[in-house]
């Protein structure tokens, strides 16, 4: 745990030169739809919908003539293009989640980028890109697929500028070369009813964003390398009933150098449904961890409520510390832990230790170090020491490549897609009561889901 986030600058390194070579070899440019050329036309008046291909030729095409408040929906269809909205309030829609694919063949960065505020992107599928299915964000550096220093993208001058509402729903992401939906330098959005698989970094990812006040529910993420990570990403930040299952790690939240806003604080994890990440048919990260639930790496003041946490081979909760910042004042209340190597695990390897970490009202079996729920119970001071221990953390074993994790099965469709008009993005969405939420039965989400809780 405490190198899982050293795979960060290998993996995207080795993206930024995968995109440049597929450039090469295959060629980007127009004839992969991303020319906004326009071609096509508009149907007249206020707030249309613009179908493709019968108004427009690509999506690409569609996009480029939309205007605020219109929908772009899509026929079912195999559509190689790199997709860019870059106008507010825009909707893009697919008619059929499974049967509309925006394929990237491994020679483009993204399937969908996101650069406007108030954009939904619902119902279709996005697979095969050399780094993200769906990519929204505010920094003009990651929009354009620019890696920045170090492998980061905002770690140099570029000011952060955050993109204010946005929507992903219903979307499938899978076998993508970094993360499979991705939200960095963006505010008051949600991600929600999606599905992601085959991410060599993470399913979904939430980046560089304080206050972020965005929303993660109901989603299910498997076969990935990580099934959610956030990262320097708290302020109104919400976790909640999702299906972390079969990963090679299902959850963490830490603080990073490599982008701004450290560190990573104030985040609700609560109600999610954390198994079996030990999945050896996924991608392979470098320097990654193994058979962990949650793992929180110089995180601090976020609280992991009834999450049911079970069958994690090396451990269901790990703290630790990143670099120079210590994990402080977490707390770990309601949640239900079996089967894991370790239920509970502290580990400070280096001078930077944690405190005021805490522990309440939790089913669980084994801590390290021994007697957590008595010596660290909640609540308890922000400079209390957190004790530490160790225990065995086996390597990860081999895995395999992005472009050949298992398709996901059918998933469930975006309610009367052809028919509704387009989704009105509110500028901060409704936050979830984090008192409300329930702990989660073991077949949360199971009849969409290819990996089984033991």
């Amino acid at each position: 745990m405490p190198r899982l986030r050293l795979r960060v600058l290998r993996l995207r390194v080795m993206a930024a030169l995968l995109t440049t070579l597929a450039c090469v070899l295959a060629g980007c440019g127009s004839g992969d739809g991303d020319d906004g050329a326009g071609h096509g036309r508009r149907p007249s008046g206020a707030h249309v919908t613009i179908k493709v291909p019968s108004d427009a030729p690509t999506i690409s095409d569609a996009v480029s003539l939309a205007r605020p408040g219109d929908l772009v929906l899509v026929a079912p269809g195999v559509y190689h293009e790199s997709v860019k909205v870059s106008t507010p309030r825009v909707t893009l829609r697919g008619e059929s989640r499974d049967k509309v694919v925006i394929d990237g063949r491994t020679r483009q960065p993204n399937g969908v980028v996101v650069s406007a505020p108030g954009v939904a992107v619902q119902n279709l599928t996005v697979r095969n890109n050399t780094q993200n299915g769906v990519l929204v964000t505010g920094s003009a550096k990651a929009a354009a697929g620019l890696p920045g220093s170090f492998g980061g993208y905002d770690t140099g001058d570029e000011p952060v500028t955050f993109l204010k509402s946005f929507l992903v729903s219903h979307v499938t992401a899978t076998r993508n070369g970094l993360y499979g939906i991705y939200a960095f330098s963006a505010q008051n959005g949600v991600i929600e009813h999606s599905y992601t698989s085959g991410a060599a970094d993470s399913g979904i990812y939430v980046g560089q964003c304080k206050p972020c006040r965005i929303v993660v529910r109901d989603n299910i993420a498997e076969l990935n390398a990580v099934g959610y990570e956030g990262t320097n990403a708290g302020g109104d930040m919400y976790v909640v009933g999702n299906r972390l299952v079969g990963n090679r790690v299902g959850l963490t939240t830490n603080s990073d150098h490599q982008e701004k806003l450290l560190p990573q604080r104030d985040a609700v994890v609560a109600g999610n449904l954390i198994a079996a990440n030990q999945q050896r048919a996924t991608p392979e990260q470098a320097d990654g961890g193994w058979g962990t639930g949650i793992g929180v790496d110089g995180g601090s003041a976020n609280r992991f409520l009834r999450n049911r946490v079970t069958g994690n081979s090396t451990a269901g909760l790990v703290i630790t510390a990143t670099s120079d910042i210590p994990p402080v004042g977490n707390q770990i209340v309601g949640n239900t832990f079996d089967g894991n190597g370790v239920d509970v695990g502290w580990s400070f390897p280096t001078a930077t230790r944690g405190r005021g970490n805490c522990l309440r009202d939790n089913a669980l079996h084994r801590t390290v170090p021994a007697r957590l729920a008595t010596t660290a119970a909640c609540p308890l001071p922000a400079n209390a020491p957190s004790p530490a221990g160790t225990w065995t953390t086996p390597a990860a074993p081999g895995g395999i490549p992005f472009t050949e994790v298992a398709a996901p099965g059918p998933q469930p469709q975006f309610p009367h897609a052809a028919t509704t008009g387009a989704t009105v993005v509110p500028a901060v969405p409704d936050l979830p009561e984090a008192a409300d939420v329930p702990l989660p039965p073991a077949s949360l989400l199971a009849a969409y889901a290819r990996v089984r809780t033991p």
